[in-house]
């Protein structure tokens, strides 16, 4: 099985950087340092006018909790639609309630925005009480694919996680496995978990991406 390996990049030098390395998908976002935000329409549409591979806009207005306000809901719905006009591939989101679950009605009306299965659930997943209540709830919903690390720290602590989550959607949710992954644990985590794809962020290292892309393939 080819996996497929997805970058966080915050620049179009970072996206360049992952193209190089051999990246099969970028995710694109502003202020990695609290986790990504949705980047700026100049940004998006430079990357887009550079690289031929998929590109993913982060839709997040700020950092902190993913509990969010009507009017940042708002927000979010419009950011959507300006990065799917620009010609983004799709969108990276994220929405709990007060009680870290999956934010159903909310996360059900940003995703009919973009068309379910170009949405991607993102490590907002990881604060929920119960992955396999939060992965039902996203199948309720019809997105493609969650980013996680299973819980855990890294993807390959979560591993084995994982491996049971990849188990209970059964093919019908993607798992995206993110946290620390490397070069040097990409291979093992892909191993233990049974995952297609892995996400790891670029900053302007394309020896990084290229080394998880070398783990992988031999994996």
């Amino acid at each position: 099985m080819t996996i497929l390996v997805e970058a966080a990049v915050e620049s179009l030098d970072d996206a360049l950087a992952a193209v190089e390395g051999g990246a099969d998908r970028l995710e694109l976002c502003a202020n990695l340092s609290v986790g990504g935000t949705t980047p700026e329409q100049t940004l998006i549409a430079a990357v887009l006018a550079r690289v031929e591979i998929p590109v993913f806009a982060m839709i997040r207005p700020r950092g902190g909790s993913f509990v969010y306000s009507e009017s940042e809901t708002d927000r979010m719905r419009r950011d959507i639609e300006m990065a799917l006009d620009l010609g983004v591939h799709g969108v990276v989101l994220g929405v709990l309630d007060s009680a870290n679950r999956v934010d159903v009605p909310r996360t059900q009306a940003l995703a009919s925005v973009a068309g379910g299965r170009r949405v991607t659930f993102h490590r907002a997943f990881d604060r929920t009480p119960d992955v396999f209540a939060a992965a039902d709830a996203l199948l309720s919903i019809g997105v493609a694919r969650v980013l996680t690390s299973g819980g855990a720290p890294s993807a390959n602590e979560g591993a084995d996680v994982l491996s049971s989550l990849v188990e209970h959607v059964a093919g019908k949710l993607g798992v995206l496995a993110g946290g620390g992954v490397r070069g040097q644990n990409a291979a093992d985590t892909v191993r233990r978990s049974g995952v297609g794809e892995v996400h790891a962020r670029c900053e302007r290292d394309a020896g990084r991406i290229r080394a998880i892309k070398d783990a992988v393939r031999s994996s």
